[in-house]
């Protein structure tokens, strides 16, 4: 019988390619090699926010066909997001510290970023010792509706808009930013397929 690697490894090795990747990225002319670090905290923040929406529509999903693969998909995608969160709030500082000396905490949507992370983990920890599957799915839909509304009206210090990356006209960062992307939902498919193989079984 032919044993699957644990989802887990597969997480793993995609971040460490990930990592490799980040380091070969494109510079950039003002800020240099240090962009990659924005590149990679970009990448992170946006797989955050891809793991809670389709959290979100799982959920929702769930709610309306009440099918318990939607709940579970809705619990394990919420937790996966708020684990990406938690990790770019350090790239978040890293990038500052390299770009721009300093560590500004009082960057309006990086402050919001720690209430939102320190909400989300609480959240995520009720909502699994409860373990109610309609209450998971509709407390991560009102999670992210609630993340975006927020942000949206956040000012913006040092995160201009519109995208600088998309907006940059070269073709060579955004290919690279949208790889980087892409890998990054990889790793966070692995990491949700985890979350799923450590929820009891039904009988």
């Amino acid at each position: 019988m032919i044993k699957t690697k644990p989802p887990l490894l597969y997480f793993s090795l995609t971040v460490i390619v990930i990592a490799l990747m980040t380091l070969f990225g494109p510079e950039e002319k003002s800020l240099g090699s240090n962009v990659r670090l924005v590149y990679l905290h970009g990448a992170w923040v946006l797989a955050a926010e891809v793991a809670f929406i389709a959290a979100a529509i799982a959920g929702l999903l769930g709610l309306i066909l009440r099918k318990d693969i939607f709940h579970a998909w809705s619990a394990g995608l919420g937790r996966t997001g708020i684990v990406f969160w938690l990790t770019y709030l350090p790239l978040s500082l890293f990038a500052m510290q390299a770009n721009w000396n300093g560590l500004f905490l009082a960057e309006p949507r990086f402050r919001l970023a720690i209430i939102f992370a320190v909400t989300g983990v609480l959240l995520q920890l009720g909502l699994w010792l409860f373990n109610i599957s309609w209450l998971t799915s509709l407390a991560n839909i009102l999670y992210i509706i609630t993340l975006r509304v927020v942000f949206s009206s956040a000012q913006n210090v040092m995160h201009p808009p519109p995208s600088p990356i998309f907006n940059s006209g070269l073709w060579n960062i955004i290919l690279f930013f949208v790889g980087l992307n892409i890998l990054a939902w990889v790793a966070g498919y692995f990491l949700t397929r985890f979350f799923l193989d450590l929820q009891p079984k039904k009988e």
